[in-house]
């Protein structure tokens, strides 16, 4: 197959969304295949996939509608005979997911790692006019796209997250530079689809009992400022850390005690993913794909979002248990090996992109 992926994100930004395409990309061209990873000049996302060996190009989508672009687009896919074309958010449907219908040969899949489609007419017409398909990670999310009636069946696809599990990680050594303290460990986009307002204001009531613990977060974005002008008003910048935007969150996984997820809404959110396989329990939010990346007082605990309180007494409760915390983990790595690795999740996708040829093969 020769596949081209097309992510419009915004060169600074990078999250779960984009690390799955670049991965995804990486496990097709071990599988034989050729493909291709374009997003905007100098992004983040063209940096990370050129350090994974991924082939990139630069492809800029700045508005639903672009003629001159979509023309273009159509003359590249066309030029390199691309198979299959997988886009990233809803404008790339509209620009790119056009230019195939131009071209021709391409089939056109949607990646959905949330939920990026609602009852909107302009949703409605992109989806089912420019596109074959919707690749998603959480049954949540195809199950409410089932319930818009738009979708014939088995167009939105489940296809599980994966990762690869370092066999070896260098853990940072929180211990030396916190001695005697307890690390709580988050990561994300400072937006507030992460809920890191929450996680502060639950660092604050547990500061009023006890002094023994550290929350660090790696992560940047537009609510940098006013998070840390929380944690100042709060008294907390000595127990609550922002580290910054960190390209690998292993070692920072691999050295804390527990991660806490606390979003607002997710698609299946690749971190909690990423903290199961180094072995550590994890905190939460009842958001979509936990419960099923997770299981509830097994792995870990799953509570109410935007709820401090609740996400208290979760911390409370499990950061003095070592027996508790290091069953969960174990239950967690496990989990993980068995049900999201890399290896299952590019068979099932290549097996998908394959049916999806035939499928655009058949109707010509």
């Amino acid at each position: 197959m020769n596949i081209l992926f097309i992510n419009s994100i915004g060169r600074n930004k990078f999250g779960g969304g984009e690390k799955w395409m670049v991965n995804a990309a990486a496990s097709l061209r071990d599988k034989g295949h050729k493909v291709t990873l374009a997003s905007r000049k100098n992004s983040r996302i063209l940096q990370y996939a050129a350090d994974k060996g991924v082939p990139t190009t630069v492809i800029e989508i700045h508005a639903d509608i672009s003629p001159l672009k979509t023309i273009k687009i159509a003359r590249y896919l066309k030029q390199h005979s691309i198979d299959i074309l997988i886009c990233n958010l809803n404008k790339d449907i509209r620009v790119a997911g056009l230019a195939a219908r131009m071209a021709g040969n391409t089939a056109v899949l949607a990646r959905h790692g949330m939920l990026l489609c609602s009852k909107k007419w302009k949703h409605k017409i992109s989806l089912t006019r420019l596109c074959d398909g919707i690749i998603t990670n959480s049954e949540t999310i195809r199950q409410t796209y089932a319930g818009y009636g738009w979708f014939p069946p088995e167009f939105v696809q489940v296809i599980y997250n994966g990762i690869v599990i370092p066999d070896a990680i260098q853990p940072v050594d929180f211990g030396s530079r916190y001695p005697g303290k307890k690390i709580i460990y988050s990561a994300g986009r400072l937006s507030d689809q992460k809920g890191f307002a929450y996680l502060i204001d639950a660092a604050a009531i547990l500061a009023g009992t006890r002094n023994d613990l550290v929350f660090v977060v790696s992560g940047e974005g537009k609510l940098e400022e006013e998070l840390k002008a929380r944690v100042r008003e709060l008294g907390l910048e000595a127990s609550f850390i922002f580290e910054g935007f960190t390209s690998d969150i292993y070692p920072w996984l691999k050295g804390c005690d527990l991660f806490v997820l606390a979003s607002l809404f997710e698609g299946m959110p690749n971190v909690v993913m990423e903290a199961m396989a180094m072995e550590k329990p994890v905190i939460a939010t009842d958001v979509n794909g936990a419960r099923e990346l997770m299981q509830d007082g097994i792995t870990g605990l799953i509570i109410p979002p935007a709820d401090p309180a609740s996400l208290a007494r979760a911390i409370a409760s499990l950061i003095d248990d070592p027996t508790k915390l290091a069953s969960f983990g174990r239950a967690g790595k496990q989990r993980v090996a068995e049900h999201f690795t890399m290896q299952r999740m590019a068979d099932r996708l290549e097996a998908y992109l394959l049916e999806k040829i035939r499928e655009k093969q058949n109707r010509q």
